[in-house]
């Protein structure tokens, strides 16, 4: 079947790119990308309408576009991106209540993809090695992007019940890193020097750029539902990845880069949220298996495969990593050594005192 496709977040450059992918594959008819703000660059094939999924006009949009299929990937993660965590909120949750309420009215719609996130997941101490798609974070978000998303995955489980005709796909993606990619984790480690949480090794997970828009168009041409995690084979370390870098670390407790962090942010080095933080400390691992078995998706790309294809175009800057720790000297300043020198300790049997 010929499927109507519309696209959410087409303005940044993972979801513009997604469909203008989408758009070549033959069993699709159309795509509409929507958005309030115009993309840059190709778009290709696909159809462009401004409007805004907090808006009950995306209702008319897809009534009007007899929309069949709706891929959901207007979720933010950082305050920096939507002018203030109030306007993230808004868009990441009232958003998908609108859209998930203008799909319920829709007769035509019979597909939902959301492209969630591991995020959901949490990090903390008391983590499982690997969490599956039953299991609960052992913390639950109570602030940011983390419960954003918790919240936007329970509206989706409701408008599953409310509409069982509806097929409903939500993928738990890892981190999506490539060459291409500007994320919060690309930001860190494209950093000239790295700061990392003293005394901790995290475990990390990637999902390739390429590996998302094929796990998306998966979901959207095959008549699967249900969630899955989606992650490239593998764990990598913080400390190796930092190694294949060729980046200089500055260890640091967590508390001191979390102070680090507005510096970072407001220097538009890297924005360093709650939940990054969290996950540079603990790390995080999800178990694949139902994305094997059950959605009958492979990655082309292990995790340490995305990572090497992300770092292969990465340029050295020695200068600016000196002027970067000249700087992190500022913040941390180390304390000067006792101008008068080391006290001398009386020798045994001495006269003196």
């Amino acid at each position: 079947m010929s499927r109507v496709v519309l696209v959410t977040g087409v303005s940044r450059d993972l979801g513009r790119r997604f469909a203008r992918t989408l758009a070549l594959d033959p069993t699709v008819s159309r795509v509409i990308g929507v958005d309030v703000t115009p993309p840059r660059g190709d778009f290709g094939d696909v159809s462009f309408v401004r409007a805004d999924i907090r808006n009950p006009v995306i209702a008319k949009v897809i009534a009007k576009e007899d929309v069949d299929t709706v891929v959901h990937m207007s979720v933010i993660s950082t305050p920096s991106g939507a002018g203030g965590r109030n306007s993230m909120k808004e868009l990441n949750v009232i958003g998908t209540m609108q859209l998930l309420a203008a799909c319920q009215r829709a007769e035509s719609v019979s597909r939902l993809v959301v492209k969630s996130t591991t995020t959901v997941y949490g990090a903390s101490n008391r983590d499982p090695a690997m969490f599956t798609e039953d299991m609960e974070p052992r913390r639950p978000a109570r602030a940011g992007y983390a419960k954003d998303v918790a919240e936007i995955e329970g509206y989706v489980r409701g408008f599953a019940r409310r509409r069982p005709d509806v097929g409903v796909t939500m993928l738990r993606c890892a981190n999506v890193i490539g060459p291409h990619v500007s994320s919060p984790m690309t930001s860190y480690f494209r950093s000239p020097v790295v700061p990392t949480v003293l005394g901790y090794d995290a475990r990390l997970q990637f999902l390739h750029e390429r590996d998302l828009f094929s796990a998306l168009s998966h979901a959207v041409t095959e008549d699967v539902a249900g969630t899955y995690n989606v992650a490239g084979d593998g764990i990598l370390m913080l400390s190796q990845a930092v190694r294949r870098l060729q980046r200089p670390t500055v260890p640091l407790p967590g508390l001191a880069l979390g102070r680090l962090s507005s510096t970072l942010r407001s220097t538009g080095i890297a924005d360093l949220s709650p939940e990054l933080l969290g996950m540079l400390t603990y790390g995080r691992g999800v178990d694949t298996t139902r994305m094997r078995e059950g959605l009958g998706f492979t990655p082309e790309f292990s995790t340490a495969e995305a990572f090497a294809d992300f770092a292969a175009l990465m340029p050295s800057g020695p200068r600016r990593s000196e002027r970067v720790l000249a700087g992190l000297g500022r913040v941390f300043p180390v304390p000067e050594p006792d101008p008068v020198g080391p006290r001398a300790v009386p020798a045994l049997g001495s006269d003196r005192g």
